[in-house]
């Protein structure tokens, strides 16, 4: 009887984060309260692992990560993507800026707890950590998607997709 499987993993789509980063663009460079302000939004970094903010106040800041975080449920995107607890805003030069890394892959940590879930509610479900994912397999697809249904229900402090049904 042949085994079907997926794997759970925490991951982004870089095309979509590209597309909330310049629809958010659009709009700051749009909003009446940013007209004299000098707000910028850019990337952390070239492999676009982050979003760096400057304003001239925290309000400035704020109103970009709602506008980001807006942009992101409307492309369809996680919030808990935005790891809004790694780092504070800094101060220098009467600018404020604010590094916003995304969260990517499951540390050990994470991917014990998203195991040993399964496990307890699903005894003949068969998990193992592979890296930054977590492979669900069973002989029933009945069983897989009962698991998913579970994980989606679950509140993770980070975002948690499927790929690779087999």
């Amino acid at each position: 009887m042949a085994d079907f499987s997926f794997d759970a993993v925490s991951e982004f789509d870089k095309a979509e984060m590209n597309n909330v980063f310049d629809q958010s663009q659009r709009e700051i460079n749009n909003r009446y309260d940013f007209k004299s302000a000098n707000v910028v939004l850019e990337w952390l970094d070239s492999d676009k692992s982050g979003i760096k903010i400057t304003g001239e106040n925290q309000y400035h800041l704020d109103a970009v990560v709602d506008i980001f975080r807006k942009k992101l449920s409307l492309r369809g995107q996680s919030i808990k993507t935005l790891d809004l607890e790694a780092n504070k805003p800094d101060e220098s030069n009467f600018k404020i800026s604010w590094k916003i890394p995304f969260k990517n892959g499951l540390n050990q940590e994470k991917a014990k707890a998203i195991t040993l879930l399964i496990r307890q509610s699903y005894p003949k479900v068969k998990t193992q950590i592979q890296g930054d994912a977590v492979r669900v397999s069973s002989a029933k697809k009945d069983d897989l998607q009962s698991v998913m249904v579970l994980l989606r229900s679950q509140d993770f402090d980070h975002p948690l997709s499927f790929n690779n049904f087999r």
